[in-house]
This record gives C-alpha cells, structure tokens and sequence, in this order.
C-alpha cells in the first residue's frame, strides 16, 4: 500500500512509514496537475522579462545578475555544485528518507515553478530505495541549502548514494534501478536546495520518539513510585483538575491507570505524607512534556504541509513574490523549548536514581544490594548517568541566536535550525539510556520489596515489570553493568513497554 501526497497530507507518522518502514509513495494526480500549470507560468512570466530570482537572476548576493536563456541548465547545474559542501558526519538513510519525503510534499503544492520529473524523481528515489549521501553539517538554517544540494547532485548523476546495501556512484545506481539523470531546467536547482525539510526531516524522526518518550516515562515513573513505595496523593484527579494543566492530567491519569491495585495505597505507620519532588512531581514534569511536544509538534506540521520557498509562485494571482517563507524561528525556538523540558524531565530521572541509592529514604540496602551491601551494585553507575545528563543540559543551551551576517550582509539573519534538530536527536539519545537505567533501578527496588515480604503491583506496572526482567534479570551479585545498560537502552528505544 503507497501513501499518496498531495502537499497537505503529511504527518509524523506517515513520515515515519516512508524512512523506516520503507512504504512506497506516489504523487496525487491533481498535484502533478497542479505541477504542471506553475511551471507554465514561470516560463510566461520570462518571455515577458519578469526579473524571477533564480530563474532568470542569480541567487543570494548574485541577485543582481541576470541569466540568459541559453545558460538556463549550467546555471542550475553549477548552482547545484556551489552548495554541495556540507560536511561529515553523514544524515542516516532514515533521515535522508524523511527528508526526500517532506521536501516531496512541499513541492506538490506548486509554489516553486519546478519540472514535474524533479518531483517525480524524489518518489523514484524512495520507491526504488536509492538514497543519496548526505553530509549534515553546513546549513545555518535558513534553508538548509548545503545539505540539500547533495540530494540534487545524486539525481543529476553525481555524487554517490546508497543502494542495496551498497555505496555507489548516482549515476549507476540510477542506471540499475532503470532510471536517468534529470537534466535541470530553469529555477529547478532553487527549488532543490531552497527549503528546510533537511532540519523537518530529522525533526519528524526525533519528534516520533519524544512522543514514545513521554508515554514510556509515565510507565517508567509509575514503576519507580512503586519502587519506592511512595505516595499516589499527587495523581488525584481533583488535584491536576485544580491545577488545570493538559499534560499533566493526562500524564497523571496514565500513572494512575498503571498503578490501579497496586500496594502503593496502603498506608503503613510512618509513612512519610510527601516523597522528593522527583517523585512526587513525575507526572507535572511528563505533562510538561506532553505541552511542550503539542506546542512544536503544531509548527513541524506546518513546516512539512506549506511552502518555505522563495521566491513563492501564487498560481492564482499569476505572479512570483520575493518573500522569507523560508524562516524557521518558530520551529526553531520551540524545537529548544522541547530540548529544555526534556533536560527537566533527565535530571528528575538522575535524582530518582540517586534516591533510590540512600537506605533512609527507601528502607532497601544501599545503592539496592540484593545482598545486604557486600556488592557496590548500582554505586558506580551513577557517574554514568551523571555524564549522560550533564551533556543534555549543555545541548539543551539554545543556538538559535547564533549566527553571522553572510552574503554581502544579505542574509544578516539565521536561526540555526538543522543545529538544534541535532542537539534535540542526540538528548533524545541520551535520554533513552537514562531511562533504561532508571528501569533496572525501579525494578530492581521493586523485587527487593517482593523479597522481603510481597508486594503486589498495578495492573499496568506489573506487566512492565514482566517484560522488562526478560531482558534484565535481578541484580544479584557485581557483574559487569555496561552489557545491562545497553540492553535496558535498547528496550526503551524499541519502544518494548509500549508493545504490551
């Protein structure tokens, strides 16, 4: 089954389906139509000499130039040429297929004048599996112009992308899949290179996971509630109403679904009325999460479903118009916002971890020695995740406001947006570790309780608990932990709790 884009259908998902799981895509005939008629008026609008940048000028300082009929193709080619620079390291093949998706579904809305084949070879490429090679640092984000010159020097035949499993020349993996060169035309290298669907791209993958993220941390929170034994007051429901915040009702509503029959309500003499903020806010600091992630998530749409192209041809109105669709400050910004909440969320999961070392608070053997103490058992591993946090607070610094003033001063304004998809990709990374260490930490603290006397856990975190000692057994003794690390993290990127 393919999806069919019609430059307005794009989600996350579909995203997702296309670079990972490898669902083939076809264009709406109304979109190729559509195609079709804008490029007709671009090349009216030349035989009248309407000055059009990047058609019939040249681009960035070079505007002022103007561009002959008969040089059409070399421009767009050597245009292609003078933006292929980016530099290691290179984008994933999932990555560079969610790019080719988005900037797909842009082009289908017929604001850039481009040939219908440019667009036509975006899907051949996808469909066929080839995926050109993409270096991913050189863009200061306003159009990430330098990585995307590498996907149109693979169609006219240059460059090298992946095939098969193979790295090969363009033009021989092309030759293979049955497919030719495109021949540029004009305003055709613009329409390549002139978008931000390089930082959308990796943004969409990223923003799939922060979603699996924040459903997980409302199991993985539970569990570690449970592993304390602490306090359910702060998941009333007419507590978080009081309060009124989306995400946290929602975040604490999971918490209480997972926790239903659980041990943890039955009071117990001294029991302490209030836990750390680390556990007791688990589920506000989840909610703000989810906030965070609606508020981007609203902007990402728009960036994969609009036009970011300059100039911007309005079909309608039979004219081209000089714009900045191409600025991405919202996406940006709350892209950061994002990498901020998710740095509040890692530090609560550290201190939980922290907590859970010191006997006082949960009446366990410290650091969770099945054995009493004669084992060090989870001492150590908190400089790991100690390491892991610290480089999600400096990522979490924004960058959007960096930049220097380029062209001429032409372009005396940038945002830095493929930068802080990177930062959010690689705290999303770090995270996931995290949480698969905070999981051997609850669900250790929880067999220890179930050792010492039984513990009955929530219909939810009990399954969880299940799953996960599929994976990791109980810490009995000192053993190498590098190997339960990688396994717990694997767990949580495969987004395993979310399978049962």
């Amino acid at each position: 089954m393919k999806i069919v884009l019609t430059g307005k259908n794009l989600t996350v998902k579909k995203v997702w389906d296309i670079a990972v799981n490898g669902v083939e895509v076809e264009i709406a005939p109304e979109a190729e139509a559509r195609l079709e008629a804008a490029r007709k008026l671009v090349y009216d609008l030349a035989e009248k000499d309407v000055p059009i940048y990047g058609f019939t000028t040249g681009v960035g300082w070079n505007k002022d130039r103007r561009i002959a009929k008969e040089f059409f193709e070399d421009f767009n080619r050597k245009l292609i040429y003078s933006h292929s620079f980016a530099v290691a390291p290179e984008a994933s093949d999932t990555e560079v297929r969610a790019v080719m998706a988005i900037r797909l579904n842009c082009l289908l809305l017929g604001h850039t004048g481009v040939q219908l084949d440019v667009a036509r070879r975006y899907a051949e490429f996808l469909n066929a599996g080839i995926c050109p090679v993409v270096p991913e640092m050189g863009s200061v984000g306003e159009a990430d112009l330098t990585q995307l010159a590498h996907i149109g020097l693979a169609m006219i035949g240059e460059g090298e992308v992946n095939y098969k499993g193979y790295r090969l020349p363009s033009a021989e993996a092309q030759k293979k899949a049955g497919l030719e060169p495109v021949v540029l035309g004009p305003k055709d290298a613009l329409a390549l290179v002139s978008s931000s669907a390089y930082s959308a791209g990796v943004a969409a993958l990223v923003f799939k996971e922060i979603e699996e993220l924040a459903d997980m941390g409302d199991i993985i929170t539970s569990l570690s509630l449970e592993g304390l034994n602490g306090n359910t007051s702060p998941l009333e429901p007419e507590v978080l109403e009081a309060r009124g915040l989306e995400g946290q009702i929602q975040s604490a509503a999971r918490m209480r679904a997972y926790l239903e029959g659980s041990d943890i309500y039955d009071t117990y003499p001294g029991k302490p009325v209030q836990d750390p903020l680390c556990f007791r806010g688990a589920a506000y600091v989840n909610g703000s999460l989810r906030d965070a992630l609606a508020y981007a998530a609203k902007y990402l749409d728009n960036q994969m479903n609009s036009s970011d192209d300059n100039p911007c041809l309005l079909l309608e109105e039979q004219r081209i118009v000089s714009n900045s669709n191409f600025e991405t400050t919202t996406l940006a910004t709350a892209m950061e916002m994002l990498a901020i909440v998710l740095s509040h969320v890692s530090r609560m999961s550290c201190y939980r971890m922290i907590r859970f070392a010191n006997p006082v608070l949960t009446h366990l053997p410290r650091f969770l020695s099945h054995d009493g103490g004669e084992s060090h058992c989870f001492g150590a591993i908190q400089k790991g995740f100690a390491s892991l946090d610290t480089e999600i607070r400096h990522l979490a610094n924004p960058c959007s406001m960096d930049y220097l003033s380029l062209a001429g001063s032409i372009e005396d304004h940038a945002n830095n947006t493929p930068l802080v998809a990177q930062h959010l990709r690689q705290i999303v990374h770090d995270l996931q570790y995290i949480y698969g260490m905070e999981l051997i930490h609850a669900c250790q603290a929880i067999e220890l309780r179930k050792l010492d006397g039984g513990f009955t856990q929530g219909i939810g975190t009990a399954k969880a608990y299940e799953a996960f000692r599929q994976t990791m057994p109980l810490y009995k003794n000192d053993r190498p932990l590098a190997p339960d690390v990688q396994k717990a993290f694997e767990f949580v990127k495969n987004g395993e709790l979310l399978k049962i």
